[in-house]
């Protein structure tokens, strides 16, 4: 799972520094179980299907006034409730992570500054794409490293459609074996229907750090990362690029169309490997994606979806010599308070 429709909104108010929460003496309990059955078939390969939890979680979140102007806020949330077995707490891998647990003070003339584990200004302001899909076991993953513990973060208000964001990573001596403060940059500009947005990370930390934790990092060379959206009416269209030296260059564009309580969504990602990184299987070569989404709302607390992906490529990049052809047909089921 990548991104929930809830989860999605969440992460819109969270981040707006402009807009301040009414003052509440109780916190707010929010979540979802997300189900999903998925077929995936590898041309040559194997193939198989799935039933499994995909994604659901439970959060807490809450804010008040500090001060006129200024207000505090913390958030918690975990996932891998392992919802759809009644074994999954036995599961190795364990269940009930934190995903997201942060402070932080914002207020409208301030901005944001926040601390603790959470989605990057990396990912928030060029990583539309590869975030938006439910299941997304095909989409492309952009080469970055930094995040998302141990961050300490800042959005700044909106100058006339300008927001600036800032980020450091501060990884002790204890921080498996080596210190360091990998950073993130980001620039995002609106100007009515159009969104412009440039991030950077240093890549300084090493996935060792945060998200892949049994992965070695490819280098340290930053990760530049460019989107442009525009909306018109119920259309949405998006392109991104990403680049990193040594490891992968990856290309996206999306439109999602949005009539009544549908939605539907079509995109195209390709990322073109360089002949120095480190994987034999995908070194100078291609892989790309396809991916169709149908969405509909059941109400205001429900909705329902299929998805299918169609992988290509160059041969072998899905672990079947001379193949090059990978897909999967999903449903699934999201109930969200």
């Amino acid at each position: 799972m990548k991104k929930t429709i809830l989860a999605s909104a969440i992460a819109a108010a969270t981040f707006s520094g402009a807009a301040l929460a009414q003052e509440s003496s109780l916190p707010t309990v929010y979540g979802n179980i997300q189900y999903a059955i998925a077929h995936e078939n590898v041309d040559g390969g194997n193939s198989s299907i799935n039933h499994y939890d995909n994604g659901s979680t439970l959060g807490v979140l809450h804010d008040h006034e500090i001060a006129p102007g200024l207000t505090g806020f913390f958030k918690i949330e975990i996932d891998r409730l392992g919802a759809d077995d009644i074994n999954s707490a036995n599961d190795p891998e364990g269940r009930f992570r934190i995903d997201e647990a942060y402070i932080g003070v914002k207020g409208e003339s301030f901005g944001q500054l926040w601390v603790g584990t959470d989605d990057t200004i990396y990912e928030l302001a060029v990583t539309e794409i590869s975030e938006f899909y439910e299941v997304a076991l095909l989409n492309q993953v952009v080469s970055y490293d930094t995040g998302e513990g141990d961050m300490v973060q800042y959005l700044s208000p909106n100058f006339g459609g300008l927001t600036i964001g800032a980020a450091v990573q501060v990884n002790g001596d204890d921080e498996f074996g080596k210190k360091s403060y990998p950073w993130q940059l980001a620039a995002m500009y609106e100007v009515d229907a159009l969104e412009l947005a440039f991030a950077v990370d240093s890549n300084d930390g090493g996935r060792a750090y945060n998200r892949f934790r049994t992965v070695p990092s490819e280098n340290n060379e930053n990760t530049y990362g460019l989107r442009a959206s525009y909306n018109l009416d119920n259309l949405r269209l998006t392109g991104e690029f990403h680049t990193r030296k040594d490891v992968s260059d990856t290309f996206g564009v999306m439109g999602i169309y949005t009539l009544g309580k549908n939605q539907f969504a079509l995109s195209y990602e390709l990322t073109q490997y360089d002949d120095n990184f480190s994987d034999a299987q995908f070194a100078d070569k291609d892989i790309d994606t396809v991916t169709l989404q149908a969405l509909h709302n059941l109400s205001d607390h429900m909705y329902v979806y299929f998805e299918g992906y169609l992988g290509g490529g160059d041969d072998g990049v899905y672990g079947v010599a001379n193949k090059s052809e990978s897909s999967v047909a999903s449903v699934g089921a999201v109930y969200y308070f």
